[in-house]
Formats: structure tokens, sequence, C-alpha cells
């Protein structure tokens, strides 16, 4: 599959075929896309995160195996080393128009201390334990996101924030009190975001919230929970349609806030499913909801799938998963399955014929305009 820049490209060259543009706006079209494409993450910088990503794993490593040989001094001269070396010389190879190897030194220096954080714990038997740590690597990981501006780092600081919340909310650390902590984690991490212009952190840190929200089903009533999130959801969903322009100058996620929304609003009604499940036998709750998804979903492809091939998918994915939620549930009264089944089918290919419809009426426009 060709690359965004590519199909631009191509693009370019046909417009300025088909007499639409001049050869002077083809050719600054074009240099505005190449710009473009150098500043974005390319493979090779991929690949530099990996290695350092490794090259920092095996330094650990190899200083944990040898920990009893090497002098207690040496040891703890080594790791600050190893950070120094990392932090500064990232920034002088960032500065020298090196920037994919400058960010993989400072990834590497970060994970340097975070394990510098464990061994020298254990080392001077620190009081402590592994939660506080992880805090610790993540509030130091953080504060050099700022003072670097570092995209890769702000990342970096979310998945030890993640790693953190996954390890206290499964009880890893065998505390009984809920890592409500993560919150304010997570609004400093958005916050220091938008100074680093790291929007992937960004995506992440909503992605987050949401698992979040799904531990916190787990200690209070799920409804409690469901219902404000689908309630959320579809109003930041409606808010990101109606109003993208400025609410995505707020939070520059890209454009993706619908594809969010969506995530949100089919987990939300995914956890009321899952807790009206055993009583669809008695009430008609577990339908209601499943209307509401399989609503929610068409409704998001109709206003939001036509410029998002992400939403699409989401949509997609979601369907299936309603689909076999509803099979799986209803299975002991196949006849209302079939009858639902049967119903939401109708409601599909009609709604399909209206979409279908519409969509040759606004083609039919647009290209009426672009002929006058």
């Amino acid at each position: 599959m060709a690359s965004y820049s590519s199909r631009v490209r191509s693009d370019i060259a046909r417009w300025q075929q088909a007499g639409l543009i001049d050869a002077p706006t083809a050719d600054a079209l074009t240099r505005d896309v190449e710009a473009s494409e150098r500043k974005s993450l390319s493979f090779g910088s991929i690949l530099a995160m990996m290695a350092a990503l490794l090259f920092g794993a095996a330094i650990l490593i190899f200083i944990a195996a040898n920990w009893e040989v090497i002098p207690r001094l040496v040891r703890v001269a080594a790791l600050f080393a190893v950070i120094l070396a990392g932090y500064v010389g990232g920034a002088v190879l960032k500065m020298r128009d090196h920037a994919a190897i400058g960010e993989a030194l400072w990834i590497i220096a970060a994970a340097a201390f975070g394990g510098s954080i464990a061994l020298i714990g254990q080392m001077y038997h620190l009081s402590g334990d592994e939660a506080s740590a992880l805090i610790t690597w993540g509030a130091g990981t953080a504060l050099a996101a700022v003072a670097l501006r570092s995209n890769p780092l702000t990342v970096v600081a979310v998945g030890i924030a993640d790693a953190w919340l996954f390890l206290r909310g499964f009880d890893y650390f065998r505390r009984t009190e809920f890592p409500h902590l993560f919150v304010i984690m997570a609004l400093v991490l958005f916050a220091v975001s938008f100074w680093t212009r790291s929007q992937a952190a960004r995506h992440l840190i909503i992605l987050s919230v949401l698992f979040y929200l799904v531990l916190l089903v787990m200690q209070y009533d799920t409804l409690q929970v469901a219902i404000p999130l689908v309630v959320a959801s579809v109003l930041l969903f409606a808010a990101a349609i109606f109003a993208a322009g400025p609410v995505d100058r707020i939070l520059q996620l890209g454009g993706r806030l619908p594809l969010h929304a969506l995530i949100g609003f089919l987990t939300g009604l995914a956890m009321i499913q899952f807790e009206l499940a055993d009583e669809s036998s008695y009430n008609s709750g577990f339908a209601i909801a499943s209307a509401v998804a399989l609503a929610g979903i068409v409704a998001a492809i109709v206003l939001g799938g036509r410029e998002s091939r992400g939403l699409r998918w989401v949509a997609y994915a979601g369907f299936a998963f309603e689909l076999a939620i509803i099979y799986v549930v209803m299975l002991q009264s196949m006849l209302d399955t079939a009858g639902f089944f049967l119903a939401a089918a109708v409601l599909l290919a009609v709604l399909a014929f209206i979409i279908i419809r519409i969509e040759k009426r606004m083609n039919a426009s647009n290209m009426t305009g672009a002929a006058a």
C-alpha cells in the first residue's frame, strides 16, 4: 500500500495533467509534501528507537549479571554515566540534525534511570516498593521530556504510567486501594504532551483512561461508570463532528477524536451488556443496550466514517462484536435471536439504501459545483 505522501504526489501530477493546477503550484505542493515527509517518523527512526531499547536493556542486564563483581562505587558511577551520556549525547546529536539517534539515546538514558532506581535501591536496601519505584521512574522521565521537549520520552512516560496502572489495577502489589492517582498522572501527562508536541502520547492517554474505567467497573457498580461513559462519548463525538475545527485546535488529536469517542461508546455499552447478560431472559435491558449499540455504530459510520478509515474499521469490529455477544447471550432462545437479527437486518438494509441515495446526491452535487 502506497504511503500518504506517495498518493498526494500522484494526485498532484494528475491535477496538473488535468489542468486543475499550474506547474508552479504543483511544484510548491510537491516541495511541501516532501518537507513534511522528512519531518515524519521514518522506518529508520523506528528501528533506531527499537535498537535504543535493546541497547539499554543489554547494559542493565550486563550490570545486573556482574553486580557482585563490580565495586559499589563503580556500579553507581557507571549507572549515572550511562544516564548522563544518554541525555547529553542525545541533545548534542539532535542539535546536529541527527534527531532519530538523539531521541534513541534519550530513551537509553530513561531506561538506565529506571534500572538505576531498582539496582541502587537493592544495593543500599532503601525502603519502598515497586509502585513507588515506577512512579519515581515515570516522574523522572516526564521531567526529562519537559526539559528536552521530547516527543518519544513523553510516550515512554505514559507507558510507565500505564504499567503502574496495570500492575496496581490487578492488585499486583497486594494493595487494597484503587489506583485513582492515575487520573492525576493522565492529566499532567496530557498537559505535558502539548509542550512536547506529542500527539501519540495524547492518543495513548485517552486509551489508557478507557482502560482505567474498565478497571473501575471491577470496583464499583457497572452502570455508575458505564452510563456516564456512554453519554460523554456521544457528546464528544457530536462535538468532534459538528465543531471539528475548534475542538481539534484545542485537543490537537489530528481529527481522530471521533475514533476515540466511538471506542468509548462501544466500551461503555459492552460494560452494560455484560452486566445485563444474565438477566436477558427476564427483562429487555440487554436487547435495548444492543439496539443502542447497533444504532450508534450506524450513526458513527454515517456521520464520520466517510472521513476516517480507522473509524470505519472500529465500527465494523464493534458490529462484529455485537453480533457475537447477541448470539452468545441469546443462544438459549434461538427464536428470539433470529427475530432480533431479522429486525436488525431489515433496519440496516433500509439505512444502507438511504445512505447510498444520499451519497449519490452529494457526489452529483459536488460534480455539478466543480463543473460550474
